[in-house]
């Protein structure tokens, strides 16, 4: 039985065509203004790179933030459902989720069977989301992956007090007039970032194994921070670390 994910968030759309539990196809496009229209593209190209057509398709389930706008699904799962079910297809042994998107992060803490025990939610600022380190990079006016491959050079310690995106960048571009150094800035805005992830996973617990998701995985630097905050040897990252949430959707449609 074929069945799709989607996982509408507020930057990108991503699916994930499963069959019988192995991915046939994903995709991948960014959520622009039209979010209906985003969710079709990203269902449409996913269909093509498996040479399927709608009518293949079992059952479609939506999740993130958008799910709403998948106007195609027939049902729907919580982000942090997803994830769970998601990250239980990949890493069984998992008991703790960190998934950082665009707009906010989540600390979840699973059975290692699919099933949320607790979970918090950092939703009220986005300075512990992929946009805070965006904002930060455009200040020292390098990239974001220029950013995490800096910040693990840094040979000092650098204060960055500010709880804010809008006040941490006026703080950043400061500390750029000072002549501190771009990499030991780089690293104060990631660990900055790493001691609010860490807080919220820690009101939930943190049980091994560690498994780290989003797209914001993908920065060394950030993981190397938050890898000392949480003070965990490993933390897991799947390959795919952006469609854990989508395989969890369509994991969900097959059981639905």
């Amino acid at each position: 039985m074929i069945t799709a994910g989607v996982d509408l968030g507020s930057k990108t759309v991503k699916v994930v065509l499963l069959n019988d539990g192995k991915i046939l196809a994903k995709s991948l496009v960014l959520t622009g203004f039209d979010q209906k229209k985003s969710a079709e593209e990203a269902f449409e190209e996913a269909l093509k790179k498996a040479g399927k057509t709608r009518a293949d398709v079992a059952n479609v389930v939506a999740t993130g933030l958008g799910r709403k706008d998948v106007t195609f699904s027939k049902g729907e799962v919580t982000m942090v459902a997803a994830d769970a079910k998601g990250v239980a297809a990949l890493f069984p042994a998992a008991r703790t989720i960190i998934d950082i998107g665009a707009e906010e992060g989540r600390g979840i803490k699973t059975d290692g069977k699919g099933r949320v025990l607790d979970f918090a939610v950092n939703e009220k600022c986005a300075a512990g989301a992929g946009t805070f380190v965006e904002a930060m990079s455009r200040a020292l006016e390098i990239t974001v992956e220029q950013m995490g491959q800096m910040s693990l050079q840094s040979t000092q310690e650098t204060p960055l007090n500010a709880t804010c995106a809008v006040f941490a960048e006026s703080e950043v571009v400061s500390l750029i007039h000072q002549k501190f150094a771009k990499s030991d800035i780089a690293k104060a805005v990631h660990d900055g970032i790493a001691t609010r992830i860490t807080s919220m996973v820690r009101r939930v617990g943190v049980e091994k194994d560690v498994v780290l998701i989003g797209g914001v995985a993908r920065n060394p630097g950030l993981v190397a921070s938050l890898r000392s905050h949480l003070e965990v040897e490993t933390l897991f990252i799947p390959e795919d670390m952006e469609y854990v949430g989508a395989l969890g959707a369509a994991i969900a449609a097959a059981a639905s």
